[in-house]
């Protein structure tokens, strides 16, 4: 992997992935689309890994969107769909990812914090859907509204108007606060709670929020219970409740 996107592979089994051009605000230029393809193959394959945390290099920006230099330079009309690596569309990942944005996450910042399944935010992050202000658009956001309600979502693409990390948590795009100093210590801390679940739990936990989002309720509660049936014939799914009825801590194996 170059030093576009730096990839920490940490020994408690969390993936630290970091955009590392804070000089042009960590923007997605093909350097950084390249990378970050690699850091989320890289995160995916390797089984030792379970969580991932994606933040940016420096504090004044996560990611400030697309390369507009790049755009001009190219004449591009309608980006190809796999020209970004984001998670659960163009990537496919089984594993829970969360976004830890310190600065700026504009444009496609946003577009790679809504990605991932949770998001930390430092209290001087600002977010913003900056497209009407370039002659762009932003049909990626289209899954924002099962974030965030109608008019707020409507009023921030309208605009192209930036909100505070304060306002981003208030909608439910932002998960949890944090002093900027204390931005990737929150996020850990946030993916350790996840990591003391049993592995096909969690996995399971994931794809049943992502079936209720796309199905109806009858169709995503069939859908839910079939995605269950591998967790609940794991041994993971005897040792939970034997740990517990032992007054121990349950050792998970994943299978």
């Amino acid at each position: 992997m170059s030093d576009a996107v730096l990839f920490d592979a940490r020994a408690d089994g969390i993936a630290v992935i970091t955009l590392n051009r804070p000089e042009t605000r960590n923007c997605l230029a093909e350097d950084v689309r390249e990378g970050l393809y690699a850091a989320w193959d890289r995160f995916e394959r390797d089984p030792a890994l379970r969580i991932a945390i994606l933040t940016g290099a420096g504090d004044k920006a996560f990611c400030a969107g697309g390369d507009l230099k790049e755009m001009v330079e190219t004449g591009m009309r309608v980006p190809p769909r796999e020209m970004f690596p984001l998670p659960y569309d163009t990537i496919e990942l089984s594993k829970p990812t969360i976004a830890a944005v310190n600065g700026v996450a504009f444009a496609g910042g946003w577009m790679l914090a809504q990605a991932c399944d949770l998001c930390v935010a430092g209290t001087t992050a600002k977010f913003a859907i900056t497209e009407v202000k370039v002659g762009r658009s932003a049909p990626w956001a289209a899954p924002l509204i099962h974030m965030i309600p109608q008019r707020i979502m409507m009023e921030i693409l309208l605009t192209g108007k930036p909100i505070t990390a304060q306002r981003a948590y208030e909608i439910g795009l932002v998960n949890r606060l944090a002093e900027p100093a204390e931005l990737m210590e929150t996020a850990l801390d946030l993916a350790g709670e996840i990591l003391d679940g049993a592995p096909l739990s969690v996995r399971t936990a994931r794809e049943t929020v992502m079936i209720a989002t796309e199905m109806g309720r009858s169709a995503a509660l069939k859908a839910a219970r079939h995605a269950s049936e591998l967790c609940y014939n794991s041994e993971d799914a005897q040792e939970g409740p034997r740990a517990f009825a032992e007054k121990r801590a349950p050792q998970w194996r994943g299978r």
